[in-house]
């Protein structure tokens, strides 16, 4: 009899051993040594057989539910891990790169904007279910991202916050239409420049400053820009403005300007393309074929990326992704982002 029941004990340890359950193994080594015991001292009897017998048909009846169990439950969670790898492909943990974290509004046509799909090579913003990030610095953060290696992830963040996002490592990077000032130079590092923007106006079509010529001709406007830019600073050169409060975002400022209650808008040349490409009651005033526009600084019009003072190795892959990148190559990827942006379609 128990050389039939030493065959069962050790088909058990297998099953147990497969399922990795210590527990189980515990039992049935119990069991064997009772037996080997029993046999020893000569106790195989009818009764001690009978009842060593049950509770070794009772151990294998549950290694036997148990291992179905584990089997099924096994064949679950491959299914599962299936379906969250096709819902999560572009997912940055999964390819085992370094992650670049980037910094952006969204909410900057034609740099940067939120979009409903996937649609034009949007990618998925992180911080923000359901939605997409496509534009410009879109488009120049995944040549980036490619060109050194590392799996893009772009963050939906204040422009407020962008700065202090970098320098406390919250995000890798800003790449949002930001310029290289010396005060912002303060708390972050920049690469070298990605895009030159120069400074225009946007007005309506039918107002009386559409066909204004330099800035002079915009005397007595009311005007403003958004907050905490170097456009901003551009309004005090209109002779005898009505400066006005600056607005958090672009599109607070375009809603402002159609409406009437402003008349100017100065902001730099994508934007202002970009505006008066959605809108065809808006038009774009550059006055620099005359020399009469705005008077700025390369600081002022040189847009770089924010980096931390603490990562000069990331500031240098950058750098180096970025003179792979030809002018050329940005005018275009400008272009399409005007063309492409959502309230264009």
């Amino acid at each position: 009899m128990f050389g039939f029941t030493s065959c069962i004990f050790v088909k058990l340890e297998l099953i147990c051993l497969r399922m990795g359950s210590n527990l189980c193994c515990r039992k049935i080594t119990e069991l064997k040594k009772a037996g080997l015991t029993a046999q020893k001292n000569g106790k195989i009897e009818r009764g001690y057989t009978m009842k060593r017998s049950k509770k070794i048909l009772s151990v294998l009846l549950c290694a036997a539910v148990a291992a179905s169990m584990l089997a099924f439950t096994g064949c679950e969670k491959k299914t599962d891990t299936s379906a969250n790898n096709a819902s999560a492909a572009g997912n940055a943990a999964s390819s085992g790169k370094k992650v670049l974290k980037v910094g952006m509004e969204c909410a900057f046509a034609p740099y940067n904007w939120t979009q409903p799909n996937d649609k034009n090579g949007a990618i998925p913003i992180s911080n923000s279910s359901g939605e997409y990030a496509n534009g410009y610095d879109v488009m120049m953060a995944k040549k980036i991202a490619d060109a050194i290696g590392y799996d893009l992830q772009i963050v939906k963040t204040e422009w407020d916050g962008l700065a202090p996002g970098v320098s406390s490592g919250k995000l890798n990077a800003a790449i949002a239409g930001m310029s290289i000032t010396a005060d912002r130079l303060k708390t972050v590092d920049f690469t070298d420049v990605y895009y030159k923007a120069s400074i225009v106006s946007l007005v309506k079509a039918d107002s009386k400053f559409a066909s204004a010529k330099s800035v002079a001709d915009l005397s007595g406007a009311k005007c403003t820009s958004q907050q905490n830019t170097i456009w901003y600073d551009m309004l005090k050169q209109i002779p005898n403005a009505t400066i006005q409060p600056a607005m958090k975002n672009v599109p607070a400022l375009i809603v402002s300007l159609t409406s009437g209650k402003t008349e100017v808008f100065v902001t730099d040349k994508p934007t202002a393309m970009a505006a008066a490409y959605a809108n065809k009651s808006l038009t774009m005033l550059d006055f620099s074929a005359s020399g009469n526009d705005f008077k700025a600084s390369d600081e002022d019009v040189n847009l770089g990326i924010a980096v931390s003072k603490s990562a000069p190795e990331l500031k240098a892959a950058m750098n180096t992704a970025l003179a792979g990148i030809s002018e050329s190559d940005r005018d275009s990827i400008m272009q399409d982002a005007i063309k492409n942006q959502p309230v264009t379609q």
